[in-house]
């Protein structure tokens, strides 16, 4: 990371908007009235690179900088911010031919051909050798280019489904990591218990990646793969940043995706400075949500409510408090099985709401539609001839906003920590993959409704990491279908003041994979010992005594003394058990049991609570409140929802409003 010194200087006093271009793509005549129509639009940032390997070296070790030159210049001298990204993601046709193993392999033992993007394997070493080196070749030119003020290392690690490789290169690569994680094979067969079905090893080199076994293979041996998988994307990215650190004092930035688990963003967030996302809230409502269809059909046009606040306060986290919108949706895109375009209104919208949970920038995807190749059917800020596209006056609009705003009066609220926190771990994603023991079980998808439920009750929550020391002066942290503790993690139960709520599932493996011995959720101070557990079928939920149900999971508890039952289920067994500051949810609520259960808990922490309706939500940020308008109707914000705001105001369907609770008053 760079010194904090250069971060300060790096960062903006009010946010700021960008776009990504493609110089190579059209003819140059054209980049210097498309950089002055970006400035006058009201943008500051311009992305361009990341996929120009073939023109950037045209033949391997023949370099072509020219264009890219002229480029950065023409853009630097109409004002705008470069972020030039390395092509990486991007392997051009000629390295095939010198590498034909270089390509990822998939779990049927396929390898994935050249034709479109991201096709190499993290654990090729050869190619990884050919990233540094025009990664150095780009350092080396650009890395004090007065004009460059913001590197992108690659595009969208784990997009497309390209982080698990079962190549013979992971293979090599894993068996190498087993041998420095366990050194010698006896504790590796221990470790996983191989003396189940005679699976003992004599020597690392006869371990095999675990895909293509007859039944499931050990849950332990993918657990390590999956870990080797992750340290491989850490390990690939770390190498350019390395170089770029030698030659450029610039952020060095990454855009990760939206429900992308495959690989640990926190560990990987080290080695950066920040982190930013692609933002696509149609595009993943179709593509990600587990919502039903007749739900996704009120929202098509909108996205999901909680989605893009989610992914905000996750990489915020990622990124230590620094993180941006890479790519925001500015209209229909290519991609997901249906592409209606956002109800007028969205595009400023989200803007607003990346702005409300922290982004520094708000960059948008892309300036002018491609008339040609995968993405021709792509919406951009302009159309293929130029001509303004859906969201162009809703940019200049936002642009306007921010612009007429106090910042500084906003910034002491942007820096706040939220009174309630949530604890996302990926090495949780990939443990309940690998055993879900009911196939509905899904760990993303258990954190982000009891997320989205908080939210509809008007809380603003923090995402934090599952190796946090400290919960800070938080009221409320919520650990939901944890894997296995740590000791730091731990300590920060034990510190706390804060009421924690744990469960369903937590505890209930050791890192190893197996049972602990104590039984889940392996935390005598809990007053709880998890001694059976079912996956429950989508028509069989199991009722709660004061309402709603638990659905997917449940656990059979035997309460020990000091701790006292607050809920049973309908059949008398104990859904709810509490022992001074933790709490044990034994079940994955639904909807109704969720925000019965916190609306009933933040009550008893004295929190102020505000009912929402499906498509309203709000983000507090110090003295203001940010609300929008997600639903297709207007809502009523104010007195008449329960706020402390003493008036109310009318929010239209995609509005947004922004009160400054002491004068009750809109400053938007």
């Amino acid at each position: 990371m760079t010194p904090d010194s250069d971060i300060s200087a790096l960062q903006t006093s009010q946010a700021q908007t960008g776009v990504c271009y493609y110089p190579e793509h059209w003819p140059e005549e054209m980049w210097a009235k498309d950089a002055a129509n970006m400035v006058a639009l009201g943008l500051s940032w311009v992305r361009i690179g990341e996929f120009a390997w073939s023109r950037l070296e045209p033949k391997r070790g023949q370099y072509d900088f020219g264009w890219l030159d002229r480029a950065i210049e023409i853009l630097g001298q109409a004002g705008l911010k470069v972020i030039l990204g390395t092509p990486t993601a991007t392997p051009p046709r000629w390295m095939l031919k010198v590498y034909p193993d270089m390509l990822a392999v998939t779990k049927d033992g396929a390898a994935r051909g050249f034709g479109s993007r991201r096709h190499y394997c993290f654990s090729y070493q050869p190619y990884i050798a050919e990233c540094r080196k025009i990664t150095q070749a780009l350092a080396k030119r650009y890395g004090r280019n007065v004009h460059i003020a913001g590197w992108q290392i690659d595009n969208e690690y784990g997009c497309h489904d390209t982080v698990i490789s079962y190549s013979h290169a992971a293979r090599d690569g894993f068996r190498l990591w087993l041998t420095q994680k366990y050194s010698k094979i006896d504790a590796l067969n221990q470790a996983w218990g191989n003396v189940f079905w005679s699976m003992d090893y004599d020597s690392f080199d006869d371990v095999e990646l675990p895909n293509q076994t007859v039944t499931e293979p050990n849950p332990s041996h993918v657990m390590d793969f999956r870990r080797y998988s992750s340290d491989q994307v850490i390990a690939f990215n770390r190498a350019q940043a390395e170089i770029l650190r030698e030659h450029t004092d610039a952020a060095l930035i990454h855009n990760y995706m939206g429900r992308i688990t495959e690989f640990d963003h926190f560990a990987f967030g080290d080695d950066l400075d920040i982190a930013s996302w692609d933002s696509y809230p149609m595009g993943f409502l179709e593509d990600r949500s587990d919502k039903d269809a007749l739900w996704q059909c009120d929202f098509m046009r909108q996205g999901d409510p909680d989605f893009q606040a989610f992914h905000h306060d996750l990489y915020r986290a990622v990124g230590r408090g620094r993180w941006w919108v890479m790519e925001q949706q500015p209209g229909p895109v290519n991609w997901a099985p249906y592409n209606p375009a956002p109800l007028t209104g969205m595009v400023r919208l989200w803007s607003w709401e990346a702005l409300a949970h922290g982004a520094e920038v708000v960059s948008y995807f892309r300036w002018r539609q491609a008339p040609f190749a995968q993405e021709q059917m792509h919406a951009g800020l302009q159309n293929p001839d130029g001509s303004p596209a859906l969201a162009w006056d809703e940019i200049r609009q936002f642009n306007r906003e921010i612009n007429m705003l106090d910042w500084q009066d906003l910034q002491s609220g942007l820096a706040q920590e939220a009174p309630i926190a949530i604890v996302f771990d990926y090495a949780s994603c990939w443990a309940w993959e690998t055993q879900p023991q009911g196939k509905d079980f899904d760990y993303f998808r258990l954190v982000f409704e009891m997320y989205s439920a908080l939210r509809k009750l008007g809380q603003s929550v923090d995402i934090i990491p599952p190796n946090v020391a400290d919960f800070g002066a938080r009221k409320l942290v919520l650990i939901p279908g944890l894997f296995t503790w740590n000791d730091n993690l731990h300590a920060a139960i034990q510190a706390t003041k804060a009421q924690v709520i744990i469960g369903p599932r937590s505890g209930s493996k050791t890192p190893n994979f197996r049972i602990p011995k104590t039984l889940p959720p392996d935390m005598p101070e809990l007053g709880v010992k998890v001694t059976a557990v079912e996956s429950l079928r989508p028509d069989a939920p199991s009722g709660l005594e004061k309402g709603g149900k638990f659905q997917i999971w449940q656990d059979c508890v035997q309460v020990q003394e000091g701790a006292s039952i607050t809920e049973n289920r309908m059949d008398g067994a104990a859904a709810i058990v509490t022992s001074g500051k933790l709490t044990y949810l034994a079940g994955w609520p639904d909807a109704a049991a969720a925000e019965r259960i916190f609306r009933d808990i933040l009550s008893q922490l004295d929190m102020s609570i505000e009912i929402l309706s499906d498509g309203l939500r709000c983000r507090n940020l110090g003295r203001y409140k940010v609300y929008v308008n997600y639903g297709s109707q207007t809502n009523i914000i104010g007195s008449q929802t329960n706020s402390d705001i003493d008036e109310s105001y009318s929010i239209t369907p995609a509005g947004v409003v922004i009160i400054d609770t002491i004068t009750s008053q809109p400053i938007l």
